[in-house]
């Protein structure tokens, strides 16, 4: 299994998780708000090496 299937995999479980745990809202919130948070913490220059290499992955 490929470290992103690991990932994607756990992902899943701890969404599954908050989902029982928590209201539909809150999961939906924390599951939608931790990447973008996690993204607008990097600097311009990180942003554009992420975005060139998701370009490349989809062939653009």
């Amino acid at each position: 299994m490929s470290k992103k299937a690991k990932v994607a995999a756990g992902g899943v479980a701890v969404g599954l998780i908050l989902l029982i745990w928590l209201p539909w809202w809150a999961a939906l919130l924390i599951v939608l708000g931790v990447p973008a948070a996690a993204y607008l913490t990097l600097d311009p220059a990180q942003r554009r090496r992420l975005r060139r290499v998701n370009r490349k992955e989809i062939g653009r």
